[in-house]
């Protein structure tokens, strides 16, 4: 377990260290500082990534159903290792975009491998809940660390290695995280099992038709709670900048709060105090509060409002995804690779839909506070979707105790 924990932590790290310091890998390698240069590629770049998540998961899902999830693992890691490298070493703008869609390509398997292995060796709803929770805040950590990580990697090998020249020096994020990801590699390799190789042990499957009626709505959930959280991070990046006149670190804090309190939200609502099967009734409750707190933002404006709704939006937004994902492996019988890929490219999707509204709507006059009142309207949409969805969950429930009493 410690092993995937390892994974998701290197593929979020892997994500976020890049954020501060890719402006100036692109100013290297385009060798211009023009603002809007840089800001275009570093938009399309991150773009590129997701579209890749989006693209490769499901197919990677289905390689862990068909040949096992350690193999599934093993490559994504590898790879991901291996085009950090190419990343680091491209020297023009198309070998930086080749490297990042193959970043996304590699890192699109672990989530979903990682999150079908233990649904493969879950023997009782608890033990799924309390697994599916940790790889969650594994991931959260990562996302959360991931950018200090590629500043503080910079400034220590500036100190470590004084003598080097400054290309040398801003190789160091690529170089320690790959090599970190080529070290969790052989932690799966010696520690992780393989489910395809003792057979599938769990606690019943619920494959049945209630499980097929859920899986559409629990992807729906997941889409509209990554793009309001999308369109949410970069309208209020936008909005502190030019409305709120909030300096970078001042920013810079919110998000850092937002990271805490999903953080803690996960931990409470997977703790041994709440059984897993009562999260099904959070699921409608959690997206009413998302669209009440993302269209709240524009009419905060004060710090301190601002970080009651910004806390508002990440308690919602962090139970959220890890209730859905629980749910959407309970539901998905034998085929948990398949399903979970799905919900990794739902997410992405959502995520790339509305990191791209946040910032093309921000200050259009058609619409009032656009970014926030369309993100709120999808979060909707998805609330409407959810109608009926906790009944339709303890019918899921009941398939599989069933199943695990025969």
């Amino acid at each position: 377990m410690f092993s995937l924990l390892l994974a998701m932590f290197t593929i979020s790290v892997g994500y976020g260290f890049l954020l501060p310091i890719l402006p100036l890998a692109i100013e290297r390698i385009a060798g211009t500082a023009e603002p809007t240069i840089l800001s275009r590629h570093t938009g399309m770049l991150t773009g590129t990534y997701t579209l890749a998540l989006f693209l490769f998961a499901p197919l990677w899902g289905r390689l862990a159903d068909r040949h096992g999830s350690r193999p599934v693992l093993l490559a994504g890691l590898m790879g991901f290792s291996l085009t950090l490298a190419l990343f680091a070493l491209a020297n023009g703008v198309p070998l930086l975009y080749l490297g990042r869609f193959l970043n996304g390509l590699f890192a699109a398997s672990i989530v979903p491998a990682a999150y079908a292995l233990v649904g493969d060796y879950a023997r009782t709803k608890e033990w799924r809940a309390r697994r599916f929770a940790l790889l969650n805040i594994a991931g959260a950590i990562g996302f959360l660390v991931g950018p200090m990580l590629g500043s503080f990697t910079v400034v220590v090998a500036r100190g470590l290695f004084p003598s080097s020249g400054e290309d040398a020096v801003s190789l160091s994020p690529y170089v320690a995280t790959s090599g970190f990801s080529f070290l969790v590699a052989l932690a799966v390799w010696f520690f992780v099992p393989d489910a395809m190789e003792r057979g599938i042990n769990q606690e019943g499957v619920a494959s049945g038709p209630e499980g097929r009626a859920a899986l559409p709505r629990l992807l729906v959930i997941s889409f509209v709670t990554a793009a309001a959280v999308g369109a949410f991070e970069v309208g209020l990046s936008l909005r502190g900048l030019q409305v709120l006149d909030m300096s970078t670190y001042q920013i810079g804090l919110m998000f850092s709060v937002c990271s805490l309190v999903m953080l803690v939200a996960q931990m409470i609502v997977f703790s041994p105090f709440v059984k897993p099967e009562t999260t099904r009734w959070f699921l409608m409750p959690a997206l009413a509060v998302l669209a009440a707190s993302v269209a709240a933002v524009p009419f905060a404006s004060a710090t301190t409002s601002t970080v009651f709704v910004v806390a508002a939006i990440a308690a919602s937004a962090g139970i959220l995804s890890p209730i859905a994902t629980y749910w959407i492996s309970l539901s998905a019988g034998e085929r948990q690779g398949a399903a979970l890929g799905r919900q990794t490219a739902a997410a992405s999707l959502g995520q790339a839909a509305g990191s791209a509204a946040g910032g093309l709507l921000f200050g259009v006059s058609f619409v009032p506070n656009a970014p926030f009142t369309l993100a709120a309207l999808a979060v909707l949409g998805g609330f409407v979707a959810s109608l009926g969805i906790p009944g339709l969950l303890a019918r899921v429930n009941g398939l599989a105790a069933l199943e695990a009493a025969r």
